[in-house]
């Protein structure tokens, strides 16, 4: 696995290339601002891009252009956004409408070497990875419209791991419960929330994601 990193505090960058490199990914580029990101990922090609929001050359969203830049140009590729701070509306922006092969972390998130190696795996192959602190936060917003309000305190627990990026035995694990009872509740969110069920984990993530994504932009219509 190959991974290109975009961080323009060269101790930070070179921390996360150990990590990874530890964690036996190969970290294949290096780069300082946004548009050398652009160039390391179309000449190396690599499995997985890892970039920081706010890059230079202007030090606001460079990052995130770049990484909705790369998901445009490179789908094969997955996109591991990190930021300072909880900023949802950019992490429903680089999600679009397809969460595969895409990630938001938050920075603090690095400081746990295996959940952030096992992250960029995941991103890696295409799956989806969104910090819990921005699902909750994403969730809060809009628990009292009528889809959420409708699901019971343990189903809204379970709807924030699904989006988190959990398996059925990882939402059980968290929670102390069996599959089969996290099953049930799955069977019911998708049918409170509309969404489709599906076999598997994966797909009802994207779906839980899509469905987020769809609200944070008709807050945005309505702001």
């Amino acid at each position: 696995m190959r991974a290109v990193i975009a961080e323009d505090s060269v101790l930070l960058r070179e921390g996360i290339a150990r990590i990874l490199e530890e964690a036996g990914i190969e970290v294949v580029g290096q780069a300082g601002d946004a548009e050398d990101l652009l160039r390391k990922v179309r000449g190396h090609k690599p499995d997985v891009a890892i970039t920081d929001i706010r890059m230079p050359p202007t030090h606001s969203d460079d990052g995130l252009r770049a990484a909705v830049a790369i998901r445009r140009e490179h789908p094969d590729v997955g996109v591991l956004v990190l930021s300072q701070y909880i900023e949802a509306d950019y992490a429903l922006e680089l999600i679009g409408g397809d969460a595969r092969g895409v990630g938001y972390l938050l920075k603090d998130r690095i400081s746990d070497i295996d959940e952030f190696a096992d992250a960029v795996r995941r991103v890696a192959c295409g799956g989806s990875v969104l910090d819990p602190e921005v699902v909750r936060w994403m969730l809060g917003r809009r628990r009292g419209t009528s889809a959420l309000s409708e699901l019971t305190p343990r189903e809204y627990e379970v709807l924030g791991l699904l989006a988190e990026g959990c398996s059925n035995a990882g939402v059980a694990s968290r929670i102390v419960i069996t599959q089969r009872s996290v099953e049930k509740h799955v069977t019911s969110i998708m049918s409170k929330l509309g969404l489709p069920s599906e076999p598997e984990a994966h797909r009802r993530v994207l779906a839980v994601l899509a469905y987020l994504e769809d609200d944070g932009a008709g807050m945005a219509r309505a702001g």
